[in-house]
Protein backbone atom coordinates (compact mmCIF):
# COMPACT_ATOMS: atom_id res chain seq x y z
CA UNK A 1 0.00 0.00 0.00
CA UNK A 2 1.35 3.42 -0.96
CA UNK A 3 1.80 5.89 1.89
CA UNK A 4 0.65 9.26 0.65
CA UNK A 5 2.37 11.65 3.06
CA UNK A 6 0.44 14.77 2.05
CA UNK A 7 -2.93 13.02 2.00
CA UNK A 8 -3.04 11.41 5.42
CA UNK A 9 -6.49 11.53 6.98
CA UNK A 10 -8.43 11.42 3.71
CA UNK A 11 -10.90 8.57 3.08
CA UNK A 12 -9.56 5.36 1.58
CA UNK A 13 -11.72 5.63 -1.55
CA UNK A 14 -10.02 8.94 -2.44
CA UNK A 15 -6.58 7.54 -1.68
CA UNK A 16 -7.31 4.56 -3.94
CA UNK A 17 -8.12 6.94 -6.79
CA UNK A 18 -4.87 8.85 -6.19
CA UNK A 19 -2.86 5.60 -6.11
CA UNK A 20 -4.43 4.63 -9.45
CA UNK A 21 -3.45 7.98 -10.98
CA UNK A 22 0.10 7.53 -9.66
CA UNK A 23 0.37 3.94 -10.86
CA UNK A 24 -0.87 4.96 -14.33
CA UNK A 25 1.46 8.01 -14.24
CA UNK A 26 -1.48 10.34 -14.87
CA UNK A 27 -1.48 12.49 -11.71
CA UNK A 28 0.66 15.22 -13.28
CA UNK A 29 -1.48 15.33 -16.42
CA UNK A 30 -4.71 15.57 -14.40
CA UNK A 31 -3.33 18.46 -12.36
CA UNK A 32 -1.95 20.18 -15.46
CA UNK A 33 -5.35 19.95 -17.12
CA UNK A 34 -7.13 21.26 -14.00
CA UNK A 35 -4.60 24.05 -13.36
CA UNK A 36 -2.86 24.84 -16.66
CA UNK A 37 -0.81 27.88 -15.64
CA UNK A 38 1.16 29.34 -12.79
CA UNK A 39 0.88 32.72 -11.12
CA UNK A 40 3.23 35.67 -11.58
CA UNK A 41 3.69 36.49 -7.88
CA UNK A 42 7.40 35.84 -7.41
CA UNK A 43 8.76 38.69 -5.28
CA UNK A 44 8.04 39.44 -1.63
CA UNK A 45 6.60 42.80 -2.65
CA UNK A 46 4.21 41.22 -5.15
CA UNK A 47 3.21 38.59 -2.58
CA UNK A 48 2.51 41.31 0.00
CA UNK A 49 0.32 43.19 -2.48
CA UNK A 50 -1.50 39.99 -3.42
CA UNK A 51 -2.24 38.97 0.18
CA UNK A 52 -3.20 42.49 1.30
CA UNK A 53 -5.54 42.72 -1.71
CA UNK A 54 -7.31 39.56 -0.54
CA UNK A 55 -7.41 40.86 3.03
CA UNK A 56 -8.91 44.18 1.95
CA UNK A 57 -11.55 42.42 -0.12
CA UNK A 58 -12.71 40.01 2.61
CA UNK A 59 -11.32 40.98 6.03
CA UNK A 60 -11.41 44.76 6.27
CA UNK A 61 -11.98 44.69 10.04
CA UNK A 62 -9.13 42.25 10.74
CA UNK A 63 -5.82 43.51 12.10
CA UNK A 64 -3.39 44.74 9.44
CA UNK A 65 -0.77 42.46 7.92
CA UNK A 66 2.61 44.06 8.42
CA UNK A 67 4.78 41.64 6.45
CA UNK A 68 4.24 38.94 3.85
CA UNK A 69 7.18 37.02 2.45
CA UNK A 70 8.27 33.87 0.69
CA UNK A 71 10.14 31.63 3.11
CA UNK A 72 12.57 28.95 1.95
CA UNK A 73 12.91 27.61 5.51
CA UNK A 74 9.35 26.30 5.73
CA UNK A 75 9.45 22.56 5.23
CA UNK A 76 6.07 21.52 3.89
CA UNK A 77 5.95 18.15 5.66
CA UNK A 78 7.27 19.00 9.12
CA UNK A 79 5.77 22.46 9.55
CA UNK A 80 3.18 23.83 7.22
CA UNK A 81 2.60 25.32 3.81
CA UNK A 82 2.60 28.79 5.28
CA UNK A 83 2.93 30.44 8.66
CA UNK A 84 1.05 33.20 10.38
CA UNK A 85 2.84 34.79 13.31
CA UNK A 86 2.28 37.72 15.61
CA UNK A 87 5.56 39.37 16.46
CA UNK A 88 5.51 41.54 19.59
CA UNK A 89 8.10 44.26 20.05
CA UNK A 90 8.60 46.86 22.73
CA UNK A 91 8.83 50.37 21.34
CA UNK A 92 9.43 52.78 24.18
CA UNK A 93 6.65 52.25 26.71
CA UNK A 94 4.38 50.50 24.22
CA UNK A 95 4.09 46.89 23.18
CA UNK A 96 3.46 46.64 19.43
CA UNK A 97 2.18 43.46 17.80
CA UNK A 98 2.75 42.91 14.10
CA UNK A 99 1.15 40.20 12.01
CA UNK A 100 3.42 38.39 9.59
CA UNK A 101 2.58 35.79 6.96
CA UNK A 102 5.20 33.54 5.39
CA UNK A 103 4.51 31.19 2.50
CA UNK A 104 6.77 28.31 1.47
CA UNK A 105 8.83 29.15 -1.63
CA UNK A 106 7.69 25.90 -3.28
CA UNK A 107 4.49 27.83 -4.07
CA UNK A 108 6.35 30.28 -6.31
CA UNK A 109 5.84 27.70 -9.07
CA UNK A 110 2.32 26.67 -8.05
CA UNK A 111 -0.87 27.27 -9.98
CA UNK A 112 -2.56 30.56 -9.06
CA UNK A 113 -5.54 28.86 -7.38
CA UNK A 114 -3.24 26.94 -5.03
CA UNK A 115 -1.41 30.10 -3.99
CA UNK A 116 -4.78 31.71 -3.33
CA UNK A 117 -5.77 28.81 -1.08
CA UNK A 118 -2.59 29.17 0.99
CA UNK A 119 -3.04 32.96 1.25
CA UNK A 120 -6.69 32.58 2.29
CA UNK A 121 -5.71 29.99 4.91
CA UNK A 122 -3.09 32.24 6.46
CA UNK A 123 -5.36 35.30 6.34
CA UNK A 124 -8.10 33.38 8.14
CA UNK A 125 -5.70 33.04 11.06
CA UNK A 126 -5.92 36.81 11.57
CA UNK A 127 -9.43 36.27 12.96
CA UNK A 128 -9.51 32.58 13.89
CA UNK A 129 -6.41 31.09 15.52
CA UNK A 130 -7.56 27.44 15.67
CA UNK A 131 -8.45 25.13 12.80
CA UNK A 132 -12.07 24.82 13.88
CA UNK A 133 -15.47 25.18 12.22
CA UNK A 134 -15.36 29.00 12.32
CA UNK A 135 -11.91 28.98 10.73
CA UNK A 136 -12.99 26.82 7.79
CA UNK A 137 -16.21 28.82 7.35
CA UNK A 138 -14.07 31.95 7.03
CA UNK A 139 -11.80 30.20 4.50
CA UNK A 140 -14.86 29.18 2.47
CA UNK A 141 -16.19 32.75 2.66
CA UNK A 142 -12.99 34.03 1.05
CA UNK A 143 -12.62 31.08 -1.36
CA UNK A 144 -15.77 28.98 -1.94
CA UNK A 145 -13.68 26.16 -3.46
CA UNK A 146 -11.34 26.11 -0.44
CA UNK A 147 -11.69 22.42 0.45
CA UNK A 148 -11.19 21.26 -3.15
CA UNK A 149 -8.18 23.55 -3.53
CA UNK A 150 -6.69 22.26 -0.28
CA UNK A 151 -7.02 18.68 -1.53
CA UNK A 152 -5.59 19.61 -4.93
CA UNK A 153 -2.67 21.37 -3.22
CA UNK A 154 -1.89 18.10 -1.47
CA UNK A 155 -2.11 16.28 -4.82
CA UNK A 156 0.23 18.87 -6.34
CA UNK A 157 2.74 18.39 -3.51
CA UNK A 158 2.49 14.62 -4.02
CA UNK A 159 3.24 15.07 -7.72
CA UNK A 160 6.24 17.29 -6.90
CA UNK A 161 7.57 14.63 -4.55
CA UNK A 162 7.16 11.97 -7.24
CA UNK A 163 8.89 14.18 -9.82
CA UNK A 164 11.79 14.70 -7.39
CA UNK A 165 12.14 10.95 -7.09
CA UNK A 166 10.88 10.68 -3.52
CA UNK A 167 9.67 7.19 -2.71
CA UNK A 168 6.06 7.39 -1.54
CA UNK A 169 5.76 3.59 -1.31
Amino acid sequence: MTELTYLQGYPEHLLAQVRTLIREQRLGAVLQQRYPGTHSVTSDKALYQYVVGLKNAYLRNAPPVDKVAWDSKIHVIKNALGLHTAVSRIQGAKLKAKAEIRIATVFKKAPADLLRMIAVHELAHLKEKQHDKAFYQLCCHMEPRYHQLEFDTRLWLTQLALADGENLD
